[in-house]
C-alpha cells in the first residue's frame, strides 16, 4: 500500500518536542471533528491525554526511524479489510510530504504531525473493531445496556509499547469465538473476491438433471473447488456433463446458502452461485459489524438469528455450540408491518396453554369480515369476544353491537387455548415494547420450508419441549420432560416466572462461520444489509 511503502521508506531525525505535538494535536482535532463517532467513543479524550499533559513524547519514532510497533500497526491500517472495516478510514493524510528529508529543519514538526495522526487513525481503528462504526440504535437495534467501554489511551500505548502489536488490536475487537471465526472466512473470501470469473456461469438449460450437458460445468466445478463445497478428491469430471460429484457439490453449497438441498440448478440456486463473491466479502463484513455492538454476556442467552432461521439457547456464557440448544424458528413475513425487529431483552415467564390475544390490527384487518360474513366462525375458530384486558375478564356474545364495539378497539377478540391455538401449546414472555415473543405453533409443516418468514412478527419454536427445558432448568419445582409435558397437555393455563431473567437477543446477520468449517450465508430478507450499508456509507455492490 501506498502509505505504508511512503511512510516505512522515510528517515529524519525525531524530536520530542513538546510544542510541535500540542499544535498538531490542534490541528487533527479540528480535521476529525468532521468524524462523527469520535466524540461518542472519545478520540478527542484520548488523543488529549496523550499529548497534552507535560512531558509528552513521540509514541511511534525514535532516533529518525519508525519503530517496529508502527511498522506493523501501519501494516494492520493498510490491511482494516481483513477486519471487516474500510482501509481508506485509517489513510493519513499528506503522506507524501508527512516527513521531509534529513536535516531539514522543520524535521520535528513533522515528526510530530506523523505521530499524532497515526495515533488518531490507530484511535479510530481500536474504536471501530470494539464499539462498531455506528451506533446500533441509529441502525434499528435496541440494546438494553450499554457497551463496555475500552481505556483508549491505554490500549493505544499498549499498542506503542507492546512487542506483540496483533495481540494488543485484537483486545479490543469482541471477545465471541464465532466473531473470529467469521473474521478467519473473510480472509478467505477477500482471497477468492477478485476472481470475478469464478461466478461467471453460463445459464443451465431448462429442468437439467444429474447426467445431463452443460456447458458450465468445468466453471461450475472450479466455483465449487474454491469455495470448498466440492472436495479435491472428488471423481474426475466428465467433459460437459453435469455429473454425480457436482450434484453433490451443489447440494453442500445450497445446504450453506439455505436453499432447498436438491443437488439442482434452479433458479434460486444459479442466481446464488452466480453472486459475485465481494457481496460475499459484504455480508461478512455487515456482520462483524452487528457482532461490534453486542455487549459480552454475562449470563448464558437465547439468541434468534432472523435470516438464518434460527434459535440458540446457550448453556454457557461462551459461544461454543457444543453447549447450545439449537432449533428452527419462524419469523415475521418480509412487509414492513409485519417484520420480526431486531432488539434485546429479558424473558421472565411463560405460559403452558396460553390464550392467544388476537392483535387489534389482526382483528381490524383479518377477521371482521370474517366474523360479519359468518355467524359460526368465532365457534369454529374457537374465538371469543372479551371485555377486559385479563384472562379471567367475561366473554361476551357475537351480538351486531358487540362486533361493532370490537371494530371499534372497545372489545377484543381472543383464541382459546388448544391444540389450534396460534400460539401453540407454551409462549415464553420477555417483555418489550414490540409485543413479540417466542411460542409454538399448530402449523408445524412450515418448518419444512427453507424460507420461514410467515408469522406477522412474533417467533415460532420448532421444539417448544426442548426451549421449556432449557428455560426451566433452574425453576424449582423439578420442571422433568413429563412434567412440562403434562403442562402442555393439561386443562388448564398455567404461568411459571422464571427464578432469573434469561436475556434474549433478536439479531440480524447474514453471514456465520461454523465451528465445523463451513461459512453459513442467508438471504437480507428484511433488507437490513442493505440500510446497514447505506449508513456505513459503502457502495452497493453490482
Amino acid at each position: 500500500m501506498v502509505l505504508v511503502s511512503v511512510l516505512l521508506s522515510l528517515y529524519a531525525a525525531a524530536s520530542t518536542a513538546q510544542e510541535p505535538l500540542r499544535n498538531e494535536l490542534a490541528a487533527v482535532l479540528a480535521a476529525d471533528s468532521a468524524r462523527a463517532a469520535a466524540p461518542a467513543h472519545g478520540v478527542p479524550q484520548a488523543l488529549h491525554a496523550l499529548y497534552d499533559p507535560a512531558g509528552a513524547s513521540l509514541l511511534w519514532s525514535t532516533a529518525g526511524h519508525l519503530t517496529s510497533q508502527a511498522q506493523v500497526l501501519l501494516r494492520e491500517l493498510g490491511a482494516a479489510d481483513a477486519y471487516g472495516l474500510e482501509p481508506r478510514d485509517y489513510v493519513i493524510a499528506d503522506t507524501v510530504n508527512l516527513v521531509p528529508a534529513e536535516g531539514t529543519s522543520s524535521a520535528a514538526a513533522a515528526w510530530a504531525r506523523l505521530d499524532v495522526q497515526l495515533s488518531a487513525a490507530a484511535l479510530h481503528f481500536l474504536s471501530d473493531l470494539h464499539y462498531g462504526r455506528i451506533d446500533p440504535a441509529a441502525a434499528g437495534f435496541k440494546l438494553q445496556a450499554a457497551h463496555q467501554q475500552i481505556d483508549l489511551a491505554g490500549a493505544l500505548l499498549k499498542l506503542a509499547h507492546d512487542a506483540d502489536v496483533l495481540a494488543a488490536i485484537h483486545a479490543a475487537e469482541p471477545p465471541f469465538h464465532h466473531y473470529q471465526l467469521l473474521k478467519d472466512a473473510l480472509v478467505r473470501y477477500l482471497r477468492l473476491a477478485p476472481h470475478r470469473e469464478l461466478t461467471n456461469l453460463p445459464a443451465p438449460p431448462a429442468h437439467l438433471q444429474t447426467g445431463g450437458r452443460y456447458a458450465g460445468a468445468a466453471a461450475l466445478r472450479a466455483l465449487l473447488l474454491a469455495l470448498g463445497d466440492l472436495p479435491a478428491t472428488a471423481a474426475p469430471a466428465q467433459d460437459g456433463i453435469f455429473d454425480t460429484a457436482a450434484s453433490d457439490g451443489v447440494r453442500a453449497f445450497q445446504t450453506r446458502h439455505g436453499l432447498g438441498a436438491d443437488g439442482l440448478l434452479g433458479k434460486a440456486t444459479f442466481a446464488a452461485l452466480t453472486t459475485p463473491l465481494q457481496q460475499r466479502v459484504r455480508q461478512i463484513d455487515l456482520t462483524l459489524e452487528r457482532w461490534r455492538w453486542l455487549p459480552v454476556f454475562q449470563t448464558p442467552p437465547i439468541i434468534v438469528n432472523i435470516p438464518q432461521f434460527r434459535l440458540f439457547a446457550f448453556r454457557t456464557t461462551e459461544d461454543r455450540v457444543a453447549d447450545i440448544l439449537q432449533m428452527d424458528v419462524i419469523v415475521g413475513r418480509i412487509f414492513p408491518h409485519m417484520q420480526t425487529p431486531v432488539f434485546e431483552a429479558d424473558m421472565r415467564y411463560l405460559v403452558f396453554r396460553p390464550y392467544w390475544d388476537v392483535p387489534y390490527s389482526i382483528t381490524k384487518n383479518e377477521m371482521l369480515a370474517k366474523i360479519r360474513a359468518n355467524p359460526a366462525y368465532l365457534a369454529s375458530q374457537h374465538l371469543e369476544i372479551v371485555r377486559g384486558q385479563q384472562d379471567s375478564s367475561p366473554t361476551v356474545p357475537a351480538t351486531p353491537e358487540n362486533i361493532a364495539a370490537l371494530a371499534a378497539g372497545q372489545l377484543r377478540l381472543r383464541q382459546a387455548p388448544g391444540e389450534d391455538n396460534a400460539l401453540g401449546l407454551v409462549k415464553f414472555i420477555f417483555p418489550n415494547t414490540y409485543n413479540v415473543y417466542l411460542h409454538s405453533t399448530p402449523a408445524h409443516q412450515l418448518f419444512k420450508e427453507t424460507r420461514r418468514a410467515f408469522s406477522h412478527g412474533c417467533i415460532r419454536v420448532s421444539d417448544p419441549l426442548a426451549l421449556a427445558q432449557y428455560v426451566l432448568r433452574d425453576a424449582p419445582g423439578e420442571w422433568s420432560a413429563a412434567k412440562i409435558s403434562a403442562a402442555l397437555n393439561g386443562a388448564a393455563t398455567l404461568r411459571v416466572n422464571l427464578p432469573q431473567p434469561i436475556n434474549v437477543l433478536i439479531l440480524y446477520g447474514t453471514a456465520l462461520a461454523t465451528e465445523a468449517g463451513a461459512t453459513l450465508f442467508f438471504d437480507d430478507i428484511y433488507g437490513y444489509d442493505r440500510r446497514l450499508e447505506h449508513d456505513l456509507g459503502l457502495t452497493a455492490i453490482r
